[in-house]
């Protein structure tokens, strides 16, 4: 890094500036437990196809009613396939604002693969945080509010003060919960306060649940907690319902909230046992809002002596003034909207000398934000390479970041493969011509640059193409640096499912080889004209069609249709058999990026493949046949609507 990076003043900017109003919210993204359903007999291998299929449709349609309503109820599958039906829900608790939602769930679904269907004798799991909830399983379980696998959690420390008051209160507490909740949209909120005792407490029935059912559970709930109560903390996790108590504030009571979809509005209620307690309250909140108020003035002036800090002195040619790209975006006009994704939204502006720019206004409501302006503008500042998206600029100094890209106007592959929107097709020589370029430019990030950078997230929808159909790689927010003394970074989970290479999924050790294993999926996507959406038909996923018609000596049977014939067969067979190399099931066994760009032009020999993660189903599967046995051990949205750059948000799992 050309600079060194001033971390202890990100860490005061990121504790002021965490959410752009002044706000109380927490979207308590805190894991309580995570429950998997084990099938106690296999199921069969046609079948898990399916349901592997229906799981990734499901997960994905699910996400887009949690974002725009906070609760959703998805079911996948069709009557021919009874067997193989997914039922997914998913939901967050009704005080957390959309924003604070938005991130419980997005952290939620990193879970998700703790129970995938990718492992065998899984066909369901129960994912519950203190924000949001999410399940799917293989069965209807919108009826039902208890089962064996319901849990009691109690806190670890025990209740200090007085005891015998304390669990006299949470006791209390708990039991007006119950009852206020399901006459209350299945949602109540309250303190209880007595002898200089508060505890504080939630109750809420999920949304499948109706009145009866609710106050069933909750009561249900309460026999359970009550073994918690010597405890400062303690919740009952139910099949349709979640209760919880503590002897510290959690929840946020600051406004009466109705989600889009319901009726009416949902009471945030209080349970206070002595009068004073309400004055009490009063002079909290009167005082809170003198503070917040005033600090809020205060957070401006140092954003902005941050802002200036950070581009004070390297990055100087990057910065540029806030109201300079304002005004270049028509002031963020929807008109000049390109596209939306996980960290932000993108616009097509001009600058004053004329230069058509892509500037990206990122989302300050999720934790990830600092983690990827880092990667954008000290990552990538100084990388330069053709099949590179450039970074031109950003901003600070104003009410939000921006950073600023060269326009890329002919969409994403994404949009040529798989919405087709009048588009025009893509040639055998300008298919070629992408693989190539999106090769260099791995090449480069891998080998070549003064940096050694795994991006992390190679698809469909990350790269770019020019005017030329060059192609540019994009979207840096989730790359990583590689140091040069280690032979893996040890990291959560981060990128797309399908593209996500086993070991990675499995042990989470990243190397550039996950980088090499979405390229392989790209390369083979991109010959098919299948995109990583299909990835099952005729109940084999591409990978497993792919090898088979290597092993038959058929290989240009998959080469997209649209082509007609007007391509090279022996050409298209070499790309495909190099898409097998990159995708192998073992890491050692995938040639380097600098390898595949010799292979491509035809100066290296091109190696027998070996087979890829799979057995019989779909992206990511992987078996004991393919992956070493420590492998196995346990415990280890919006695409593009316009030209520009994106941000894609199809099944991506991010740790925040």
């Amino acid at each position: 890094m050309s600079f060194p990076f001033p971390w202890f003043l990100l860490l005061i900017f990121l504790c002021h500036h965490h959410h752009p109003l002044p706000t109380l919210a927490d979207p308590r993204a805190t894991e309580a437990a995570s429950l998997c359903t084990n099938r106690t007999s296999p199921m069969p291998q046609s079948q898990r196809q399916v349901f592997l299929s229906n799981f990734y449709d499901a997960l994905e349609s699910l996400t887009s009613l949690v974002t725009t309503q906070r609760h959703g109820t998805v079911v996948k599958g069709s009557s021919t396939t009874q067997n193989a039906t997914v039922y997914a829900f998913g939901e967050c608790m009704k005080d957390l604002s959309k924003s604070d939602c938005d991130v419980c769930f997005a952290q939620c679904k990193t879970r998700v693969l703790r129970c995938s269907p990718i492992q065998r004798g899984v066909e369901g799991g129960r994912f519950f945080f203190d924000g949001c909830y999410l399940r799917y399983d293989a069965y209807n379980f919108f009826n039902q509010s208890l089962s064996s696998q319901d849990l009691t959690l109690c806190g670890n420390i025990d209740f200090s003060g007085n005891r015998s008051v304390h669990k006299a209160n949470v006791v209390e507490l708990v039991r007006n919960l119950s009852v206020e909740a399901p006459k209350n949209d299945g949602f109540f909120v309250g303190v209880l306060s007595k002898r200089n005792v508060s505890v504080y407490g939630l109750a809420q029935c999920w949304n499948f649940v109706n009145e009866s059912v609710c106050q069933n559970c909750l009561v249900e709930a309460v026999t359970r907690i009550d073994s918690c109560a010597l405890k400062e903390e303690g919740r009952v996790l139910n099949a349709g319902c979640y209760l919880r108590f503590s002897t510290d504030k959690f929840y946020d009571n600051s406004s009466n909230i109705a989600p889009p979809g319901t009726k009416g509005s949902t009471k945030v209620g209080i349970i206070v046992a002595e009068s004073f307690a309400a004055v009490a309250t009063l002079l909290i909140v009167a005082t809170i809002i003198f503070f917040v108020r005033k600090n809020v003035l205060r957070q401006r002036r140092e954003r902005r002596q941050f802002g200036a800090f950070l581009f004070s002195e390297n990055n100087s040619k990057l910065n540029m003034p806030y109201e300079v790209l304002e005004k270049a975006t028509n002031y963020f006009h929807d008109s000049n909207k390109l596209g939306e994704g996980g960290s932000g939204s993108v616009y097509k502006g001009a600058l004053p000398d004329g230069t058509t720019v892509a500037i990206k206004r990122l989302s300050f409501n999720t934790t990830q934000w600092a983690d990827h302006f880092f990667n954008e503008v000290n990552l990538i500042k100084d990388l330069q390479h053709k099949n590179l998206v450039k970074l031109l600029g950003c901003s600070i100094t104003g009410p939000e970041s921006l950073l600023v890209y060269e326009y890329v106007p002919n969409l994403s592959l994404h949009d040529h493969l798989s919405v087709r929107r009048n588009l025009q097709q893509l040639t055998w020589e300008v298919r070629h011509k992408i693989i190539l370029g999106t090769a260099e430019g791995l090449a480069y990030l891998h080998e070549e640059s003064q940096l050694k950078i795994i991006h992390r997230d190679i698809k469909l929808s990350n790269i770019l193409l020019d005017d030329n159909f060059t192609p540019k790689i994009a979207d840096f927010g989730l790359a990583r640096l590689f140091p040069e003394d280690q032979s893996h970074i040890s990291t959560a989970i981060c990128g797309t499912l399908g593209y996500m290479a086993p070991e990675y999924i499995v042990l989470g050790k990243l190397t550039e080889k996950a980088d090499i294993y979405s390229f392989g999926v790209l390369v083979i996507e991109l010959l098919s004209g299948k995109s990583r959406t299909s990835f099952v038909q005729n109940s084999c996923s591409i990978l497993h069609m792919v090898w088979s018609l290597y092993g038959s000596n058929r290989l240009c049977d998959i080469v997209d249709p649209i082509l007609e014939g007007n391509y090279p067969a022996e050409e298209a067979c070499k790309l495909l058999k190099i898409g097998l190399l990159c995708t192998q099931a073992s890491a050692e066994l995938r040639p380097p990026m600098s390898v595949v760009v010799k292979m491509i032009n035809n100066i290296h020999k091109i190696a027998d493949p070996t087979q890829p993660p799979f057995l019989n189903f779909g992206s990511g599967e992987f078996s004991r046949s393919s992956l070493p046995e420590e492998s196995l051990q346990p415990g280890s949205n919006t695409q593009s609507s316009g030209d520009s750059m994106t941000e894609s948000s199809e099944h991506r799992l991010v740790t925040l």
